[in-house]
């Protein structure tokens, strides 16, 4: 067996994971065979992903760090070290990240699109400015003076903001103001007039500074700078986060510094005065343990997600149309043909409309006497309420269990509770204590013969089109009466209640995990078929690393694909040698969490909503359920042995956060989600 030293200290901590994460996809956005405005968009992933990284977690890591608890002293000196790792390695990312952008705009200028400054416009473009300004722009630009400004977390920090420095005619003194971009009612990007076969576009930095004159015109100032900031924010102690019980209370007792609010993070216009740069600092309430970093000119690249195709639709993905399946164009009822044998989706591969016809039909269907379902995120003209709502107006007792606590989701998922509620649905908030994070539906029929759909991800139709979901439609007894057994257990949350078929968290999920796990080093040793092969976002759970670890120290060949957050190091002789783990980044996000264990030849088969994290196995009301159709079964082989095989978006994930390509030059080129589009097209 394996040193018992080596297998504790080869963890990678989860926030250190994640960096290493969200640096693969800062690496699509380098990645030639990527079209250029797709790589555009991958930046401004990693920018976004960036800013609620430091909102939430180092926000955590910060209240840990400055806990006075004695108790809490070793975590507080590893909160410390964690946070000095996670900034070295932002500014490393950072200077990748500048590397990156600059390319990019080169590229652009090749293709004849142009981002221009304010000093490189023609007189038309200035007109066309001017015009811009008196029309759009001028009602949503709110210049304040620094001297006025108490404290910059007073305003929100999902602006960016223009530190101006002016001096009026004749005048030896500067002033200072600071003006927040208005994005959110003209948008990041201006796009002017196309001249001669080129498109041109202008940062709505680029134009406020071009307009500085007409913006405090008659206040008589001859020269203007403006240099760009931002700041994130403490947004809060995270609820869900992986520490141990009581630990939360602690810190919230013991931090007296820190509240929330606080700023922890500012970027700036490396360029800025000195001036300048000390009235940001001085309305900014930080500490040695906060990041403040000089950037380029530009901030908040999240917008590159939205930034204008110029009609240039040979620079994006081709349009992949979402799979119809044959049921939906037969108008046979859905309803039937799940109770006759299973069925399944796998988004944005196959259209999510399968699923809301399920519900419509159920909505009108006089064989339908009740509908349950978890909701944890909605679209915005969410069709899945709409279903529900006509099922409540026409008789059906609808039970809808809303979790408030779906992060940055807060207040839609409350403004669609009281839509419901006065519909008539009974609304559920969640479990005290526990996150509802399962993705299940129970539909009861009138003959008994109920159905179940348990999904990996949301019930959203936009999250159906951007991520990678595998939906299970079953009225298979056992498994239907387990679901609503969930329902039964959020409701009265201290009943006991034992599941046959499903896994269900916090009740003894982990547990049936681990057990899997035993019976594959079992079988292994006794020359019966072995193996793990798994799809998940994120792997943090220690005893779950550890477990993986004995296996692989037992020679059970462990096969993962794990998008995110991975604490496992893989190539430890005797310890991880049998683990390879690809981590895919492409057009969908990857977000279906699929599990299957050789167990001696039976291949036993799950999907559901749980990563193996601490959250997900301890502090959530998560579901998996077992797979038993033999042609379901066979598809989710065929996911996972293709995204094993993606040499091509796939990487290396050791540990070491290098992420590694797989492709060599004697392989040839596999791409996991091109060729399963093409696979369920046949």
């Amino acid at each position: 067996m394996a040193n018992k030293k080596v297998v504790s200290e080869a963890y990678v901590d989860r926030d250190l994971s994640w960096m290493y994460f969200n640096r693969r996809i800062l690496q699509e956005a380098t990645q030639t065979h990527v079209p250029l405005l797709e790589r555009l968009s991958f930046l401004g992933i990693y920018s976004n992903n960036l800013d609620e990284f430091f909102r939430v977690r180092m926000a955590t890591l910060g209240r840990i760090a400055e806990c006075e608890e004695r108790s809490l002293r070793s975590e507080r000196e590893h909160a410390k070290h964690l946070i000095k790792q996670i900034n070295k390695l932002n500014n490393k990312y950072s200077k990748e990240y500048e590397q990156a952008i600059h390319k990019l705009t080169r590229e652009l200028c090749e293709e004849n699109i142009y981002l221009l400054k304010e000093d490189e416009l023609d007189e038309e473009q200035q007109q066309f400015i001017c015009q811009f300004y008196r029309q759009r722009l001028s009602g949503f630009v709110s210049p304040v003076w620094f001297s006025t400004v108490k404290q910059l977390t007073d305003e929100t920090d999902e602006n960016i903001y223009l530190g101006i420095k002016m001096q009026a005619t004749g005048k030896k003194s500067f002033d200072y103001a600071l003006i927040a971009l208005p994005v959110a009612e003209c948008g990041r990007f201006v796009r002017l007039p196309d001249k001669e076969g080129k498109s041109f576009l202008m940062y709505l930095d680029d134009v406020i500074r071009y307009c500085l004159p007409m913006i405090f015109s008659g206040l008589n100032y001859e020269t203007f700078e403006a240099y760009a900031f931002k700041f994130t924010k403490d947004a809060e102690m995270e609820i869900d986060n992986d520490l141990r019980n009581g630990m939360l209370q602690k810190i919230s007792k013991g931090v007296k510094s820190r509240k929330k609010g606080d700023a922890l993070r500012v970027i700036y216009d490396n360029k800025m005065p000195k001036d300048l740069l000390k009235r940001v600092m001085n309305k900014l309430s930080l500490d040695q343990l906060d990041t403040v970093q000089g950037g380029g000119r530009y901030h908040n690249h999240k917008d590159l997600m939205s930034f204008p195709d110029c009609g240039r639709k040979d620079l994006k993905y081709p349009v992949w149309e979402p799979i119809i399946k044959p049921e939906l164009k037969s108008g046979e009822s859905l309803l039937k043909l799940i109770q006759k044998g299973d069925r399944f989706i796998h988004v944005p591969y196959h259209s999510f409309d399968y699923y809301i016809r399920v519900l419509q039909e159920a909505a009108i269907s006089k064989e339908v006497k009740a509908i349950k379902t978890t909701l944890y995120r909605l679209a915005k003209d969410s069709k899945v309420v709409k279903a529900l709502i006509c099922a409540a107006r026409n008789g059906k007792k609808v039970t809808v269990v809303i979790e408030l606590l779906a992060r940055f989701d807060e207040a839609s998922n409350i403004g669609w509770s009281k839509k419901m509620q006065d519909a008539g649905i009974h609304v559920i908030f969640g479990v005290e204590g526990l996150k509802v994070h399962s993705k299940i539906t129970h539909i009861c029929m009138k003959t008994g013969n109920d159905i179940a759909c348990i999904s990996t991800g949301n019930f959203h139709e936009g999250n159906a089109r951007m991520y990678t979901d595998y939906m299970l439609m079953t009225a298979a007894r056992n498994v239907v009466r387990d679901v609503d057994n969930v329902f039964e257990f959020i409701e009265k949350p201290y009943s006991p209640v034992r599941f046959k078929e499903l896994l269900v968290s916090p009740n003894e999920m982990k547990q049936k995990f681990i057990r899997l796990i035993n019976d594959e080093i079992k079988n292994k040793q006794a020359g019966r078929p072995a193996y793990i092969r798994i799809k998940i976002n994120h792997i943090t759970d220690a005893t779950m690393v550890k477990k993986l670890y004995e296996a692989s120290a037992n020679g059970v060949p462990i096969d993962l694909l794990v998008r995110g957050n991975c604490s496992l190091v893989t190539g430890i002789p005797g310890v991880s040698d049998t683990i390879r783990i690809n981590g895919i980044i492409d057009r969908y996000l990857e977000h279906s969490r699929i599990f299957i264990f050789a167990a001696g030849g039976e291949d036993k088969t799950f999907i559901g909503s749980a990563d193996w994290m601490p959250r997900n196995l301890d502090n959530r009301v998560e579901v998996i359920t077992p797979v038993y159709d033999p042609e379901i079964k066979a598809d989710l082989r065929k996911v996972i042995d293709f995204g094993l095989r993606d040499n091509c978006q796939g990487s290396i994930v050791d540990g070491s956060g290098e992420n590694r390509p797989w492709t060599t030059d004697s392989e040839v080129p596999f791409r996991s989600q091109e060729e399963l589009y093409k696979s369920y097209k046949l």
